[in-house]
């Protein structure tokens, strides 16, 4: 056979011995004991879909993706009016990091519960938690029912998220994986418009716009559920799925579910998570700031439970829910390393960027504010589509990745001078325009690049943990952005506009305050000065941090081949069934439902 069309498993066995032995080395040592019964069963579903099932699911996650889009572009608006009618707009961002610690630690619950009982019945559940948010805020009269409005919805935010990615990569081959990831963004760049224009008639009306969704979530939802509860019960009828077997006590189906979902597990990380997250959030609006006792203490508290859950899921997890095997395989570890560190870099410059622009910028429009807005996220869509074909073409994915980063480092660095307020509308705008590139083929890339390299029945896990480890990486930028600010902005301040601590105040609390002054004005003058003096040491921290990415991709990140299976690991498809392109072989003790050794639902 030539090169040409040789199969992906082929050209791997060309490769140098010591890279092929160092590839199926760290493969054989991830593999997971049993398969989970989520697993088993979104594997008998596609034992039986038809061709035309499979592309109504499909039309079902585009239906979905789309809510999620249009959800995430548009209700972050109306929380800052619903604490403002109940009195306690000063309590908002409280909320708010309160919802992004859920958002952050509800993927592991959400990824466990799929894997648990099923990834239609978590669906089920995220269904559940996204209504009640909804009804809860748009009834509200307190900042209480805000705040239980918002985590429910959070809940149900984050398990959209995570189930979209492991259906997606349940049904997709590894190799057009890229491409699915990148449409399924696509929403964000057609709801950047929409979104405007919606908010524009709805509000002030805040009500309006959670109770529009309590409706449209399910509809939107529906046939994503549907198709796959179908399936289940199409397998169960043709006995590609056993009935469920004896019936268990509720002692023991307790203890079952107890393990199965590693509640301790969870409970330790949720908790060690919200206690590092949630002073990062709130520290700045805190007495003291960072020296205010109680954030001292719970940031103390968050670093000591972590090792703790570090010792149970090594020791006593029955199904652990950060399995230590992963930590073995250096491509899992680099894309968390990577998305972390990415995220990191990104909101280090990312979180005050439409402060400095609408400051600086004083001849643009509200329009080409929001437009400049927009560019990155358009751009990340596109060129993550872009990415997927190129994947799909080569098979591989860590030189992409590579380039990527490296694109995305040029775009931060360039940022040190277009932060300056001499920058051009050009070349602010084109470091946008790299980043969205580099961006765009390091995302897509890198979440493929996990899933590659561990089996059907960890791919929920994985996942999970490398978007776990990403959000942990926005709140840790976000937070030290803010710290910066909080202290360089009014010394800066002081220094180019003058000592007058009224004045310095209004305008370091308002960037209306700042535009409203004419652009010769020295008061407008000095404003812009500082401005360009705190964005310029982001970017340089920025940029520091941009540099670690690539270096640990080039040294850690195996370019397995992106086969025509599920995975690469044991070349089986969604369904279970054998490719032949796997790079190991199957394990003896994992079942399928495609196959002989049935399972129990």
């Amino acid at each position: 056979m030539s090169d040409a069309h040789s199969s992906p498993k082929e050209k791997h066995a060309q490769l140098p011995v010591e890279e092929k032995e160092k590839d199926v080395e760290a493969l054989q040592e991830i593999q997971p004991v049993v398969l989970p019964a989520g697993v088993l069963k979104v594997e008998a579903a596609q034992a039986v879909w038809s061709k035309k099932a499979k592309w109504f699911l499909w039309f079902g996650l585009a239906l979905a993706c789309y809510a999620y889009s249009l959800d995430g572009s548009t209700t972050w608006q109306y929380l800052y009016y619903a604490t403002s009618e109940v009195l306690n707009n000063s309590l908002s961002a409280t909320v708010s990091t309160a919802g992004a610690i859920i958002i952050a630690v509800g993927k592991p619950l959400m990824a466990k519960s799929a894997d648990t009982f099923g990834r239609a019945e978590t669906y089920v559940v995220v269904l559940f938690s996204y209504v009640l948010g909804y009804i809860l805020n748009a009834s509200a009269n307190s900042i209480g029912q805000i705040a239980a409005g918002t985590i429910f919805y959070s809940l149900g935010y984050t398990g959209l998220q995570i189930l979209t990615q492991v259906v997606l990569a349940d049904t997709t081959t590894l190799r057009w994986r890229g491409f699915a990831g990148g449409l399924v963004s696509l929403p964000f760049v057609i709801n950047g418009f929409v979104a405007a224009e919606i908010a524009q008639g709805i509000l002030p009306n805040w009500r309006w716009g959670y109770g529009m969704f309590a409706v449209i979530i399910p509809v939107c939802l529906a046939p994503v559920i549907g198709s796959l509860f179908w399936g289940q019960h199409k397998a169960k009828k043709i006995a590609v799925l056993e009935p469920k077997g004896p019936r268990r006590s509720f002692a023991v189906a307790s203890r079952d579910y107890f393990n199965s979902m590693d509640a301790i597990g969870l409970v330790l990380i949720a908790a060690s998570l919200a206690l590092i997250l949630l002073p990062l959030g709130l520290a700045k609006t805190a007495s003291n700031g960072w020296r205010t006792p109680s954030m001292i203490v719970m940031i103390v508290l968050g670093i000591v439970l972590f090792p703790v859950f570090v010792i149970w899921e090594w020791k006593f997890a029955k199904v652990p829910l950060a399995p230590p095997r992963f930590f073995k395989s250096k491509t899992i570890v680099a894309a968390c390393a990577i998305g972390f560190l990415d995220f990191v870099s990104f909101y280090l410059q990312y979180t005050y960027q439409y402060n400095f622009v609408s400051v600086v910028k004083y001849n643009w429009t509200y329009r080409s504010l929001t437009y400049f807005s927009l560019t990155q996220s358009m751009g990340l869509t596109i060129f993550a589509i872009l990415g997927g074909a190129i994947m799909y073409a080569t098979r591989r994915y860590k030189w992409l990745m590579f380039v990527g980063l490296l694109i995305r480092l040029l775009g931060v660095g360039l940022m040190i001078h277009s932060r300056g307020a001499k920058g051009s509308d050009a070349e602010i705008v084109m470091c946008q325009v790299l980043q969205s590139i580099g961006g765009g083929f390091a995302a897509i890339t890198l979440q493929v690049s996990a899933q590659a390299g561990v089996v059907h029945a960890d791919v929920a896990t994985v996942t999970a943990l490398v978007l776990l480890i990403t959000e942990i990486g926005n709140s840790v930028g976000s937070a030290i952005a803010a710290a910066v600010w909080t202290n360089q902005m009014p010394k800066q301040l002081a220094i180019h506009v003058g000592n007058n601590a009224t004045l310095n105040a209004e305008l370091y609390a308002s960037i209306t305050t700042i535009m409203a002054y004419p652009i010769e004005d020295p008061i407008r003058v000095g404003a812009i000065s500082a401005y360009e003096v705190v964005m310029k040491n982001l970017c340089i921290g920025a940029t520091i941090v941009a540099i670690f990415p690539p270096i640990i991709c080039f040294i850690w990140t195996r370019d397995l081949p992106l086969v025509d299976a599920q995975n690469a690991l044991d070349g089986k498809t969604g369904a279970g069934e054998q490719t032949g392109d796997g790079l190991v072989e199957t394990p003896e003790h994992l079942p399928t439902a495609a196959h002989d050794s049935r399972v129990q639902q």
